[in-house]
This record gives C-alpha cells, structure tokens and sequence, in this order.
C-alpha cells in the first residue's frame, strides 16, 4: 500500500473527464425527466441553460465531479467496473445538487458556480422544488439497480439523508448558539459533508458486490475526506478568491458564521480571540470593514492554522480507512490523488 504523503500546495486537480463523459448522458437523461418546471431550474443550476431555459452552446463543467468519481473508482477498487456503480454515481450527484439549492435558500446566497444562484433567479418556491425534484429522482435512479445490491444501495442512500438534514439542522443551530466549539462543528461537518461523501465510496462498493468490511473502510474514507473538504472549504470561504471560487469570500464572515476556523479562534484565550468574541457578539451583520478586521482576528487567534491541522489529521484517518477496502493498487493511487487535491485546492 502507498505510503501517505502530503503533496506540495498548488497540487494539480486529477483530470476527472472520463468520470464526466460517463456520468453527464445519464445525468441529464435524469434531469429531463422531471417536470418542466423543475427541469428547468435544475439545469440553470447545472450550467446548462440560461434562465428562459435556452441551451448553453458549449457548456462549461460545472465542479469537477468529485463525489460521483469517488463512486465509479470505489466500485474498481473493489474489482468491480465503472458502469456498475454509474446508478450510485447519479444519484450521489443529484443528492448533491439538491443540497446546493436549498442550502443557498437557507444562508441566503446569491452566487453559485459564478452566476446568480437559481432562487435569486426564479424564486425561493421553485428553487425548493426544484431541490425536492432532484432528490426524487435520486432515488429513482437506483430502483433499476438489481434487488440484492439496489436495496443495499437505497438503504444507503436513505441514511445518508437522514444524516445530511441533522448535520444541515445543527449547522442552522449554530447561528443563534452563543458558543459552538471545535467538537460541536465538526459532529455537524460529518454529517453535512463527511455522509455524502461516505454514501458517494461506499455506492461504488456495494453496487461492485463489496462485502462489508470493505464498502465499510470505503464509507469511513469517504466521511473522513468529507471533513477534511469542509475544513478546507471553510479556508476559502475567509481566505480564498470569489473570482476563483464562484462563492461569496467573507459572506460567512459577514454572517457571524462558527465556521472552523472561526470556532477555533473563539475558543483562545488572547487579546485576538477576546476582541474576535466581542465582534461576534455584536448581534449584527458586519460591514466590510468589519469582515476584514475578523479576517485578521481570525488568523492572529490560531483559527486558521487549527482549521489546517484539522484538515490534515482527517486526511490521515481517511487515508488509514481506505486501507480496511483492500483496494487495488492503482484505485489507491487515484484515490489518494484525488483526496489531496480536494484539500489543497484554491478553488
């Protein structure tokens, strides 16, 4: 087995377009088979129209379809094929974008993937169901999976729903709580993060016909890695770029929001964290002024730094998990890269 390492910043994202080339033909095929309505906002959402539903000539990749290439190479690590774990693959995808549009309705951002997010656009109502559409036909996608592995699949993928509502329901929570700390924030990140991503490896190894200790190492990779995204995502979401990102950089900041970082540095001790708690105790939207001065309160108190550590020990607890699936040798190579990656991305 590979040893771990940790690659230099500025690591390349693995090309991940033979994963999209499989994955887009049933994506869409399962888009536009909700109603019109829904369709249509699913696919703004997407990238592939414009809001009067216009095709986009030449539509741009929208993500790197991180989630459903985990569930296609989980299903080769285990000695199974790509087209076996495609069914997954979708509705990882699609539970995915449900949680985009209703999480953008819940903190109220306007900017997705460098345009208007779709509830600006058409409204909160049809961004709703356009969410609820999607979820819908998730699960539809796998009832065409054979018995055996398509129950093992839904009950799956039911779970991880349950898990992605507590893990949203506790980060809502967060808003009006007077302290979150670090163990706080990252029960709520497995569950808002780590169980998609856990669901998305864990697919790949039960629609391959895995046995379970094997999709189990595959579910507790993918939900290590899930945090340590979202340590890495609460990073760009004070310190990175919106030109790069397509999300609004200090959006959190403005909202009072206990991301990682922020939680980390309200739990010190010197005169950064006391101001930094002063701040948010101020029970108002900062202005921009404000975000800055927290940016620097932020890094001065350790949050910054805490929130990397953190992304580095979950990455070695992921990495050890992916062990316990006895992948194959090249899988693990792919794997590995593609987890790095995720953390060390600047977008």
């Amino acid at each position: 087995m590979s040893q771990i390492t940790d690659p230099a910043p500025g690591t390349v994202f693995p090309r991940l377009g033979w994963a999209d080339d499989l994955l887009a033909p049933a994506l869409r095929e399962a888009v536009a088979a909700l109603p019109a309505a829904e369709s249509r906002v699913a696919g703004y959402h997407r990238g592939w129209c414009e809001a009067d539903g216009t095709p986009v000539a030449s539509a741009p990749r929208r993500g790197k379809a991180v989630r459903p290439a985990l569930t296609l190479l989980s299903a080769v690590a285990v000695g199974g094929s790509p087209e076996q774990a495609l069914p997954g693959a979708v509705a990882v995808e699609l539970v995915h974008d449900f949680t985009l549009l209703h999480d953008d309705v819940i903190d109220g951002d306007a900017l997705r993937r460098h345009r208007p997010a779709a509830w600006s656009v058409f409204g909160t109502p049809a961004a709703v169901l356009a969410g609820d559409a999607l979820l819908v036909a998730a699960l539809r996608a796998l009832t065409d999976v054979p018995a055996a592995r398509g129950a093992a699949a839904v009950r799956e993928l039911v779970g991880t729903l349950l898990d992605l509502v507590e893990g949203q329901s506790r980060d809502v929570a967060f808003e009006e709580a007077a302290q979150v700390t670090v163990a706080q924030y990252l029960a709520m990140a497995e569950g808002k993060t780590g169980s998609l991503m856990g669901c998305a490896c864990a697919l790949g190894g039960v629609l391959a016909g895995a046995d379970a200790e094997r999709v189990g190492g595959l579910r507790e990779f993918g939900r290590r890695l899930g945090v340590a995204f979202q340590c890495a995502d609460d990073l760009l979401g004070i310190w990175g770029r919106t030109a790069r990102s397509g999300k609004p950089v200090g959006a959190d900041l403005a909202a009072r929001k206990k991301s990682l970082p922020v939680a980390a540095a309200l739990e010190g001790a010197d005169p950064a964290a006391e101001r930094l708690r002063e701040l948010y105790g101020s029970g108002r939207p900062l202005d921009a002024e404000e975000v800055e001065l927290a940016r620097e309160l932020v890094e001065k108190a350790g949050g910054r730094q805490a929130a990397e550590d953190e992304a580095r020990r979950q990455m070695s607890a992921a990495l050890r998990a992916l062990s316990y699936a006895r992948p194959t040798a090249d899988a693990y190579r792919q794997l590995q890269e593609i987890a790095w990656a995720m953390i060390r991305r600047d977008s």
